[in-house]
């Protein structure tokens, strides 16, 4: 039996700092949001880190291109990925509507990781740390709730009175 090779840790980014200057990269997104200094490693071989009070967003991208950011800024109708479909307002008043998971421990992070509305674009994700956001808005919720019938819950919840 074959096993398959472990995927890389690290995965191709952008970062675009506050002053709008862009960075190509690769960085571990499982330890995005838990440290403040993020780590980023150049094609070069350098590692760089940099304040996550200085990036205004992380682009995950499939290649490194010019083109990274998502040419939509808005979904044209209701998205059909599950989830939250909320608006962010960076602090430059700058616009951009995602798709975040419906998970509330996931707001409480150090930032955002929204589906872009542009599923074409060169960009799977996008991380948007909490200091760059001036305001965040949830524009509907997407999806079905997966839970069990009202029915089904009261009628397991109650005890019998009589055995019948």
């Amino acid at each position: 039996m074959k096993t398959k090779a472990p995927a890389s840790t690290h995965k191709k980014v952008v970062l675009v700092l506050a002053d709008r200057k862009s960075l190509r990269g690769y960085l571990n997104p499982a330890r995005l949001g838990q440290l403040d200094p993020i780590d980023v490693l150049t094609p070069e071989g350098e590692h760089i880190q940099f304040p996550v009070a200085k990036i205004r967003s992380i682009y995950f991208v499939r290649e490194f291109s010019d083109e990274f950011e998502p040419q939509r800024k808005a979904f044209l109708s209701r998205p059909k990925l599950d989830g939250l479909w909320v608006k962010l307002r960076f602090n430059d008043g700058e616009i951009l509507e995602g798709v975040i998971p419906n998970d509330l421990l996931s707001l409480l992070d150090n930032g955002l990781q929204i589906m872009p509305p542009d599923l074409n674009s060169s960009s799977d994700r996008i991380f948007v740390p909490r200091a760059a956001l001036s305001e965040v808005t949830v524009l509907g919720v997407v999806g079905i709730a997966r839970r069990k019938p009202a029915a089904a819950v009261v009628a397991a919840a109650q005890p019998r009175l009589f055995n019948e």
